[in-house]
């Protein structure tokens, strides 16, 4: 299918985003390019509040999880040393089973099952400003011995895999910054650094803004950065690096063909999630990108492998939907109409006969397990999330909704939620990792001193309940599940391994 490009649409849709970014608050960049040119850069807002200095398309931020793809290059670089078929376990064999039998392919492409680290933190009660540290964080990982769910039979986004990966290569000797350096950075001379942690200082980044009621404030974390998104630069280094990737020549050949290729589940079925990049479409025209997130960070990168176009978007301030405005430009450019979503299933809690499987639906958007998702038309009633990371197909069917949520068969059935009574009042305990909570009047506390939390639980049924905490800058929606009458389990999307038990 040939189309026509129309730049200048492209770059008046860019402008009217940029133009949302006020001259007094954090912004963000929007560049257009082929392989050969940047066609337009559009950017407002400030680099920096307390200097003043103008965002640009040379402000340096973190990618976060625009990171996957460049380690992904690694990862195949090496593949005799760590081979996509390989187990885990072949190469860090302290990985209990299931983790150890997950193979470096599946930890790579989300259908691994491998818990979120920065998620079962949470849900072990530290927040995303506790610091932790490499061998901490694997030996922490060690210990594990859940899924979220069977590897190769469904997709939950999780970092965990690049996090495993990335030490089973340097345990083979090959760092993840020296191979940027070597590979990337020194030959086509673009400016990227991938520090090991937040604190390490990054010549030029741009502070990271999150906005706390009316006032703005510099964002921060403390979990050990891997190569699931440890990767800085500016907009401008980005969209450098892609039109190397699009034209393919030299050592690139071949190498966005092998990051985009169609990933299969155990059963067969193809999933949109390759190795670090994912598929996006519209109308019948498929576009690959991946997006990232960090606090206080938004980017997103979205190629027509097909017409040697781009647009990159990166910025300092945690409000910006990067993905959104990429596809937006994409749009103009082409022509091709958006997505609508139009979406007529009904408000309200959903949950699943057993288990911990929730959704809210509230004006076309839904929550899955606390994840959130816009669904869009798809006719006959049907409804998809058109997430590659987070696939949802949903109708209703009289008060229920059914359809899959991942690539899993669900039926959700309507549902009030209810404060509980004191049915699971207590004092419950991870004793392995001294993590540990009350429940009074059916209020979870968590936490010691000031950071004490203080979350009614909002029954679901059958054992199930959904409470509020307050992680940093974001508020998560936790499902306590009982397992049994001593033993509970916390459920969030990226993370449905961590249990607690009832101590007498």
């Amino acid at each position: 299918m040939s189309l026509m490009l129309n730049w200048l649409a492209a770059s008046e849709r860019a402008r009217s985003f940029a133009d949302e970014w006020q001259g007094d608050e954090p912004g963000g960049a929007i560049i257009g390019f082929d392989t050969n040119n940047v066609q337009f850069v559009q950017a407002g807002g400030l680099e920096n509040l307390s200097t003043g200095t103008a965002f640009s398309a040379d402000s340096v931020v973190r990618y976060a999880s625009v990171t996957k793809h460049i380690f992904a290059a690694m990862a195949l670089h090496h593949s005799d040393a760590v081979g996509l078929d390989d187990r885990l376990g072949d190469h860090l064999p302290e990985l209990q089973k299931p983790l150890a039998d997950v193979s470096v392919g599946r930890a790579l492409d989300m259908s691994g099952g491998l818990p979120d680290v920065r998620e079962c933190l949470t849900l072990l009660g530290l927040s995303v400003y506790s610091e932790t540290h490499k061998q901490q964080l694997l030996n922490f990982l060690a210990t594990l011995t859940r899924l979220n769910f069977d590897a190769g039979t469904d997709i939950s986004y999780s970092n965990t895999g690049y996090r495993l990966v990335e030490a089973a290569l340097e345990r083979k000797g090959f760092a993840f910054d020296d191979f940027i350096q070597n590979e990337i950075a020194g030959p086509l001379d673009i400016a990227f650094k991938a520090p090991d942690i937040w604190a390490e200082p990054v010549q030029g980044l741009a502070p990271g803004y999150l906005k706390t009621g009316n006032k703005w404030q510099l964002s921060a974390a403390g979990l050990h950065l891997s190569a699931s998104g440890s990767l800085t630069g500016s907009g401008t280094s980005l969209a450098r690096w892609l039109q190397h990737l699009l034209t393919g020549s030299g050592k690139f050949s071949g190498l966005l063909a092998a990051f985009s290729a169609i990933r299969h589940l155990h059963d067969g079925r193809p999933s949109g999630y390759g190795l670090g990049l994912y598929w996006s479409r519209l109308a019948d025209r498929y576009f690959v990108g991946h997006g990232g997130s960090h606090p206080g960070y938004k980017s997103h990168f979205l190629l027509d492998p097909e017409a040697g176009t781009g647009f990159v978007v990166v910025s300092n301030r945690e409000d910006v939907n990067t993905s959104q405005i990429a596809l937006a430009a994409m749009s103009a450019l082409t022509a091709l109409p958006l997505p609508q979503t139009n979406c007529m299933l009904r408000d309200g809690f959903y949950v699943t006969e057993d288990g911990p499987h929730w959704i809210e639906l509230k004006h076309g958007v839904v929550s899955y397990l606390d994840a959130e998702e816009t669904l869009y038309d798809d006719g006959n009633g049907w409804y998809l999330s058109r997430s590659a990371s987070s696939p949802m197909r949903l109708r209703q069917t009289g008060a229920a909704i059914e359809g899959e949520a991942g690539y899993v068969q669900r039926r959700f059935l309507p549902v009030i939620p209810e404060p509980a009574s004191a049915e699971l009042d207590g004092h419950w305990t991870a004793g392995e990792y001294g993590a540990h909570f009350d429940i009074r009047h059916g209020v979870v506390i968590m936490g010691a001193g000031p950071a004490r939390q203080f979350m009614p639980l909002l029954g679901l049924g059958n054992g199930r309940y959904l409470f509020t905490l307050d992680d940093g800058p974001w508020k998560k929606r936790i499902c306590l599940n009982r397992l049994s009458e001593e033993k509970v389990e916390l459920v969030l999307s990226r993370s449905r391994v961590i249990e607690y038990t009832l101590m007498h």
